[in-house]
């Protein structure tokens, strides 16, 4: 009798999988997304074997050179090849943006989970905290925590993870509120689940759609974050190459030499806008409800 009820259900999710693989085909925009972003991933992977030339090197006899054969992207005031450095500042602003995520996730998730699931004076406590952290801009909030637990990409990571933090609390916390009530929560609770059980394998699966648009919107955030911290000083240390360090080196040599912020610039603006491409199609096929359509 299990396998006769089971087996109907497993096809329809699977229909239901295939249709929204094939909505996501169908949207042009988000699949050129997440082939950039797909691009920009095997990049950080990969970038030791990409990267013609040693990033940190300097060559004082190419001191900046125009793009050109040798040097695709130029040189730097140091003489290092500018696609070298960028591929390896690739690096760090995927790892900050996918690592900051995975942080806010693991500490929001939990916390939205109990305060839409038992309410009252936990919803109250991480409503009031979750209120607090929002009251300071997303940027700031990131750049005061840099500043506290000082310069370094492990410390850049962990405060632009604690500043998404509140974002991902209400969303967990509004998905809880709606999931509570449905139908199957109710029958789970009558059959004598424990609160672990409704949580870990009732809502929580069926607010992992919502929470994977959040993700994508997360990771071009903490991409801009790591760019910006590592321009202040308080991410990357140089001579560790980053996009936002070398947006830093070239205010000097603007006009001698304007290679060295735009090839950055125009990195930093294809990943966060391939991640929101992305995050965008994936929204209109996982959550209709908050789609742009």
């Amino acid at each position: 009798m299990t396998t006769a009820l089971a087996t109907p259900a497993q096809a329809t999710a699977r229909k239901a999988g295939g249709g929204k693989l094939r909505a996501l085909r169908k949207n042009r925009l988000a699949l050129t997304g997440g082939i950039i972003a797909a691009v920009f991933v095997l990049t950080a992977l990969f970038a030791p074997l990409i990267a013609p030339y040693d990033p940190a090197q300097p060559d004082f006899t190419n001191v900046l050179d125009a793009p050109s054969w040798s040097h695709w992207l130029g040189t730097d005031d140091l003489g290092r090849d500018q696609l070298s450095r960028i591929i390896h500042g690739t690096r760090a602003s995927m790892q900050v943006g996918l690592l900051a995520v995975v942080l806010a996730f693991l500490i929001g998730v939990p916390l939205g989970l109990a305060a839409g699931y038992y309410g009252r004076l936990t919803d109250s406590v991480v409503s009031r905290i979750t209120d607090t952290m929002l009251a300071f801009p997303f940027l700031v909030l990131a750049v005061g925590l840099a500043a506290i637990l000082g310069p370094s990409l492990t410390n850049a990571t962990i405060a632009i993870g604690i500043s998404q933090i509140p974002a991902v609390i209400r969303i967990t916390r509004a998905e809880t509120l709606r999931l509570k009530h449905v139908d199957y929560v109710a029958a789970a609770v009558a059959n004598g689940g424990g609160d672990g059980t409704v949580l870990f394998r009732h809502i929580l699966p069926n607010a992992t759609s919502a929470l994977i648009v959040q993700a994508t919107v997360g990771i071009p955030a903490a991409i801009i974050s790591e760019a910006l911290l590592s321009f202040l000083g308080l991410g990357v240390q140089p001579p560790a190459p980053s996009l936002g360090v070398m947006l830093s080196g070239a205010q000097s040599f603007l006009a001698l030499a304007p290679w060295l912020a735009v090839f950055p610039g125009l990195a930093i603006v294809a990943a966060t806008l391939a991640f929101n491409l992305l995050g965008d199609g994936l929204r209109d096929v996982l959550d209709p409800r908050g789609g742009t359509r």
